[in-house]
């Protein structure tokens, strides 16, 4: 195998040395985008070497307007027929992995027409194949609550290599980040959480629980890495890169070692210690964001018990009251779930986009 070189630059030259030229040659005047995007860990540009045993490679999302679209079947033939066998050093053609079936692995084959990751698309398919959702419906809160972080990165994070449409550019942008007062919303559900149980980790321990004290510390631990995210305006990955995303938050320096202590730490007291000063930091940090009036940065006792705690229900309350969002008002006041991220961590759900539509009546049905 080649060199190691990451997935983006890899689909960048693909685009540029072989698909580009192609295109050219058969659609000289055929608008199109084209774009790394999509699920896998070179999108969010945390790949490695081991990255490339399966669903890694060259590849690359080619975006067609909707009076296009019926010629993506002609140019996935073509690219068949005219992509070289390799880039870079890396093979261009896919097989099914020797231990698993289905599973796409680069293939070293001279054998025509060749199996390829380039795809021809509408941004309107990929939206609805990505999300699961259709540009046109518009964008209520209910929708940016149902949609899985992990999903808007694949559609937000990777690379453009060139939009001549316009629509890529234009629903990455659209898609950047929740609008303010869904934004709020989440900060204030992802307080609560914090408020709701950052007494029983030390009630736990208190009665001689320290596993079950270590256990809801993780749990807040988690939650404030999740506030971190959304104090910073950026989207979390799924949990295998979760903490790697983390590390490269600007608060990371400062939070990160006080996260590590509460994790591990081996005693209730220590651990209260710990995701005490956290708690501390990330209140300076929803203070300095002026969204709220400033709030107290210092823990204090849980109802005069020996307990310190930052009362993140006040947090919430705060948050919520800056909601003017009609729509977001009426959902806040019929529950503080969340988004899916925040109300599950089931995979399954999160991965079954055909579900979406149920899990968004949840915000009417509360």
């Amino acid at each position: 195998m080649a060199v190691f070189i990451p997935g983006i630059e890899l689909s960048r030259r693909l685009y540029l040395e072989a698909v580009r030229p192609i295109l050219d040659r058969h659609f000289p005047d055929l608008p199109h985008a084209a774009a790394h995007v999509g699920s896998g860990s070179d999108v969010l540009g945390y790949d490695t070497e081991m990255s490339s045993d399966h669903f890694w490679g060259l590849a690359v999302h080619l975006f067609l307007r909707t009076a296009d679209a019926d010629l993506k079947d002609a140019i996935h033939r073509l690219m068949g027929e005219e992509l070289p066998l390799e880039i870079a050093g890396y093979p261009v053609g896919y097989g099914d992995s020797e231990a698993e079936a289905g599973m796409d692995v680069m293939r070293r084959t001279s054998a025509r027409p060749l199996r390829h990751h380039v795809w021809a698309m509408t941004v309107e398919a990929f939206l609805e194949n990505t999300l699961h959702w259709t540009p046109g419906e518009g964008l209520t809160a209910a929708d940016w609550l149902s949609f899985p972080q992990q999903n808007l990165l694949e559609v937000t994070a990777g690379a453009v290599h060139f939009d001549g449409v316009g629509e890529i550019t234009s629903m990455r942008d659209r898609l950047a980040w929740y609008p303010h007062d869904v934004w709020l919303y989440l900060m204030a559900c992802g307080w609560q959480r914090i408020g709701q149980e950052e007494h029983l980790m030390p009630r736990a321990g208190y009665v001689g629980d320290e596993l079950g004290s270590a256990l809801i510390g993780s749990r807040l631990v988690r939650d404030v890495m999740s506030l971190c995210f959304l104090m910073e305006r950026r989207y979390a990955p799924y949990p295998k890169w979760f903490g790697t995303a983390f590390a490269r938050l600007s608060c990371a320096g400062e939070m990160t070692p006080l996260l590590r202590r509460a994790q591990g730490a081996a005693t209730w007291q220590e651990r209260e210690q710990a995701l005490g000063e956290a708690f501390s930091a990330l209140a300076r940090r929803h203070n300095r964001l002026g969204v709220t009036p400033p709030l107290p940065e210092n823990p204090s006792p849980f109802f005069g018990r020996p307990f310190q705690v930052i009362h993140g229900s006040d947090f919430a309350a705060a948050l919520l009251a800056a909601i003017t969002d009609p729509e977001v008002q009426g959902i806040a006041s019929r529950g503080r779930i969340g988004s899916i991220d925040q109300f599950s961590d089931s995979t399954d759900l999160h991965e079954a986009g055909h579900l979406r539509s149920v899990v968004r009546q949840l915000y009417n049905m509360l």
